[in-house]
């Protein structure tokens, strides 16, 4: 996807330590160190995994990488790694038997890197591109997202891409505002076709 921001593409996550990536900023040598930095970042504190260590993170993603209905992907802006994206089954994955799910469901968690030069409407682009992954595969009907209801700026960028909420419902880890968008709300908030 390319707007006035530049371009976003995805790329599976490589959950092996010896993955090396392909930067010209230098930084972690791998995704999973490259995750490990954003997840435990203040600013991701929604993630639950501030006091992760790197083994912590190799495991979990290692985990998501062995599991037939959870994937992840690092998002990249004008070819740098910029976001992380998981996308899953909410039949079988974080919201098995915790709500009604409909035919053409899909679950999405993303995960903007921190920065110390924001770029304004970043994020917003990002959850475009987001979307648009997710949208890409023709049997999804709805995406479904469970963020904490505390998380306010994440509501407000769902919002803006098409989001309904349906409820708040308690998960284990914590109180989530379940929340779903279908291909023509998408399209509706963000004047595109999908």
């Amino acid at each position: 996807m390319t707007n006035d921001l530049g371009t976003f593409t995805i790329r599976p996550l490589d959950p092996s330590p010896s993955s090396q990536l392909r930067s010209s900023r230098g930084g972690p040598n791998s995704d999973v160190e490259l995750v490990h930095s954003w997840v435990t970042h203040p600013k991701a504190s929604f993630w639950l995994m501030g006091d992760a260590k790197l083994q912590d993170v190799e495991r979990e993603y290692m985990a998501i990488a062995a599991h037939p209905h959870h994937d992840a992907f690092i998002g990249l802006h004008d070819g740098e790694p910029a976001f992380l994206m998981e996308r899953y089954d909410p039949t079988e994955v974080e919201l098995k038997g915790l709500y009604d799910a409909e035919p053409g469901d899909i679950g999405m968690h993303f995960l903007v890197a921190p920065t110390d030069t924001p770029l304004h409407g970043f994020t917003l682009g990002v959850i475009t591109a987001v979307m648009e992954a997710m949208f890409a595969d023709p049997s999804v009907r709805r995406v479904v997202v469970e963020p904490d209801v505390r998380n306010s700026a994440v509501h407000a960028l769902n919002k803006a891409v098409g989001f309904e909420v349906l409820c708040e419902m308690a998960k284990p880890e914590k109180t989530a505002l379940l929340s779903v968008c279908t291909r023509e709300q998408f399209a509706a908030a963000t004047g595109g076709g999908v």
